[in-house]
């Protein structure tokens, strides 16, 4: 099911190129790298996804994108594109998972070793 409502093409023209410079640096990270956070400044839930992943040791790329003052538009076009309403937002291998809370559950469960290991594959 597509999400999205249908769009004019000049509506969906727009969606494309809506900062669609970041949203291409987001796209190459994570098809690129096996650990990424994208997130912003002075948002405690982004370090903490940071950290539960240098727990795990797994080094990851982190991508910063403005604070609670700046940069709103391009997390806006990162949310657009995701889907995912909040920061940070977490990809392993490729997969969004959530945010911080939503690594924390797949640690705690042990799901998330499952998921690197598939990964590898």
């Amino acid at each position: 099911m597509n999400p999205h409502p249908p769009a004019h093409p000049a509506v969906a023209l727009a969606q494309t190129r809506y900062h669609a410079e970041t949203v291409a640096e987001v796209q190459a990270a994570v098809a690129k790298d096996d650990f990424v956070v994208v997130g912003m400044g002075w948002n405690p839930s982004v370090g903490r996804a940071r950290r539960l992943l240098e727990g795990k040791g797994k080094t990851h790329t982190y991508l910063g994108y403005g604070n609670y003052l700046s940069g709103w538009r391009k997390r806006l076009a990162i949310k657009l594109w995701s889907g995912w309403p909040t920061y940070p937002q977490v990809f392993v291998h490729g997969v969004l998972i959530g945010g911080a809370s939503d690594l924390k559950k797949l640690i705690d469960s042990g799901e998330f070793d499952t998921l690197v290991e598939k990964g590898r594959g």
